[in-house]
């Protein structure tokens, strides 16, 4: 212990690749990255301003959709300035704040998400006591509850891993600081913490997914009886994209933290990660904007609003 030094930064090692292709990488995550901004933000400024959408499940979804600009902006823009200078350094008090920032708004997809398939749940199952289950105080109250739990959860972690000492290399083996890949530089015993990541995972991940499942379940019994045609597709159209989400999302985050490890399990983190911090924020817009018609006429609308500005 005698021989520890203070650790004052980090550097992430990210993709090790030659620099042609570092350089087309940063241009094309770049590409990426506008689009998820602007999607996700698109997505935000359409249910803010028109008062059609102002219903429980768009309320919803303009937060999944501020989770997925702030999952971006955490990760990203470190991302592309290590692609451009892989030898830049982060300090040790941003890594520890994009771990933090990180586990905040993946525990609180994850919540929200539970949100979302419960809304469906009460929208298909009890279409008539809706608006009494579904109230805006509930809607906020469960919003608020995701976002605090997200960041609890994400707190917990940070407490343990603050007292840490780090004297080994100071090479961070990702493209951000990812939990896992900070704790193997520390150089003392790291097996509470990685107890925790694992128990977090399981019980954010499983405990939540199970939900869902179970909301979907009696979802998909309550189509079934529907006697109508043109009824059963509507009621699937209204569950769709939440479920391509709910799929891309728990589908990487259970292979990346729970899933049987194959190979160079820590290569195969890295691009899972990736998918799921650039992808996955980039995807969810053009799923909600593409399958749903409400979104798509909003958008319409709103085009032609500033049509008719611009001739006035």
């Amino acid at each position: 212990m005698g021989n520890q030094t203070l650790v004052t930064q980090f550097i992430l090692l990210g993709f090790l690749l030659n620099r042609r292709l570092q350089k087309l990488l940063f241009t094309l995550f770049s590409l990426f990255y506008t689009f998820t901004l602007l999607g996700n933000g698109t997505i935000v400024g359409l249910i803010c301003l028109d008062s059609r959408l102002r219903t429980p499940m768009y309320f919803f979804l303009s937060h999944l959709a501020i989770v997925d600009i702030a999952y971006a902006c955490n990760t990203v823009p470190q991302m592309l300035v290590n692609l451009l200078d892989p030898t830049k350094p982060i300090s040790f008090a941003g890594c520890m704040t994009q771990t933090f920032l990180f586990l905040t708004f993946a525990h609180t997809e994850c919540l929200l998400l539970v949100v979302m398939s419960y809304d469906r749940y009460v929208a298909i199952c009890h279409p008539l006591r809706y608006t009494a289950i579904m109230s805006w105080r509930i809607c906020i109250i469960l919003v608020a509850t995701s976002w605090i739990l997200g960041v609890l959860l994400a707190l917990v972690h940070l407490i343990l891993l603050l007292p840490l000492p780090f004297c080994k290399a100071q090479e961070v083996n990702h493209f951000f600081c990812e939990i896992i890949a900070v704790l193997k530089l520390a150089c003392s015993d790291t097996h509470i913490n990685e107890v925790m990541v694992l128990a977090g995972a399981v019980s954010v991940l499983v405990g939540p997914f199970s939900s869902i499942v179970v909301s979907y379940a009696h979802i998909l019994s309550a189509i079934l009886k529907i006697q109508s045609r043109q009824g059963r597709q509507k009621a699937f159209s209204t569950c769709a994209s939440h479920l391509c989400v709910v799929g891309l999302f728990y589908g990487t985050a259970i292979a990346m933290y729970i899933g049987p490890q194959h190979g160079n399990a820590n290569e195969q983190k890295k691009y899972l990660l990736l998918f799921h911090s650039l992808f996955n924020p980039m995807l969810n817009p053009l799923i909600y904007s593409l399958r749903n018609k409400d979104v798509k006429c909003a958008l319409k609308r709103m085009l032609m609003k500033e049509d008719t500005s611009r001739e006035h």
